[in-house]
């Protein structure tokens, strides 16, 4: 099992300079990764000051020398496939190999109609659109990751033929973990497509043990092989009974978990409240 943190990409601590110097002490505390959220507007508030993660990323991969960074998740279908392409690349580099690009729909349900970092923009809310546009932006990034010379056409996206230089440093490419809501089918087919699953229990969010065996076994059957495939869970805040969240850590790991993710939210406090909880490093289970 590694140990990833997941912090906002807003509030009082969520600036580049804050995140970049939190990430040092991550990689210092103990933790194998830090993973931001991928807001335009923070969780849809506009009183909330809002930071954008890939120049943070850029900060934090600045700031350190060996834990991985990332987005869980960023909202493809709001973003140009190839733009994120050219900025995965460049932090990849950047980080001598580090990089994970976490994706996904962005909120949907009832919160759909209402996420202003879409709905503000004109950008597209039907969540079948956005997950059509998903998956081809994930087919334009991965062909333009190549180096060689691509083309595509798409219903939503088009390329002419082009060559993206350099490539990453990660090969055979930087790993896509998938987000969306356990069991829905598209999220699940889709997290078993790609390198990795950061799935979340759909309405209830705790992933259970059985939850993580019935994910791995449609990955395994859709992809033959679980060989380097990651299976992320978590992503809420520390329970109050750290011996119970242990315990919890250690059956989701059995089942073959093979990240958990610690959230630490805005309001948890001030920044030495935040530095805190991050040096007392993770509930490791070994």
């Amino acid at each position: 099992m590694r140990y990833g943190l997941a912090l906002p990409n807003g509030g009082a601590w969520g600036d580049a300079w804050t995140l970049a110097e939190l990430a040092h002490l991550a990689e210092e505390s103990g933790w194998d990764g830090v993973f931001l959220e991928d807001y335009i507007i923070w969780q849809n508030r506009q009183d909330v000051p809002t930071y954008d993660p890939w120049v943070t990323l850029a900060a934090m991969a600045m700031r350190t020398k060996r834990i991985r960074l990332g987005t869980t998740v960023t909202p493809l279908a709001r973003r140009r496939p190839w733009k994120v392409a050219r900025e995965t690349v460049t932090l990849d580099h950047l980080s001598n190999g580090r990089i994970i690009l976490g994706v996904g729909l962005g909120d949907t349900g009832e919160s759909v109609g209402t996420d202003a970092s879409f709905t503000h923009f004109g950008e597209v809310t039907e969540a079948k659109q956005r997950a059509q546009m998903l998956d081809e932006a994930l087919d334009v990034i991965v062909g333009l990751w190549s180096g060689e010379p691509f083309s595509y056409e798409g219903q939503h996206y088009r390329v002419k033929e082009v060559t993206l230089l350099p490539r990453p440093v990660q090969t055979p490419r930087i790993p896509i973990w998938v987000g969306g809501g356990w069991p829905l089918k598209g999220p699940t087919r889709r997290a078993a497509r790609w390198d990795g699953s950061c799935l979340y229990k759909h309405q209830v969010h705790y992933m259970t043990p059985d939850d993580v065996r019935a994910l791995k076994a449609v990955a395994q059957r859709q992809r033959g092989s679980l060989a380097g495939y990651d299976i992320a869970v978590g992503g809420s805040r520390r329970r109050p009974d750290w011996d119970e969240e242990r315990a919890y850590i250690r059956s989701l790991a059995e089942a073959g978990a093979t990240w958990w993710s610690e959230y630490i939210s805005p309001d948890v406090g001030d920044l030495e409240t935040v530095r805190a909880c991050i040096q007392r490093g993770p509930l490791r289970i070994d």
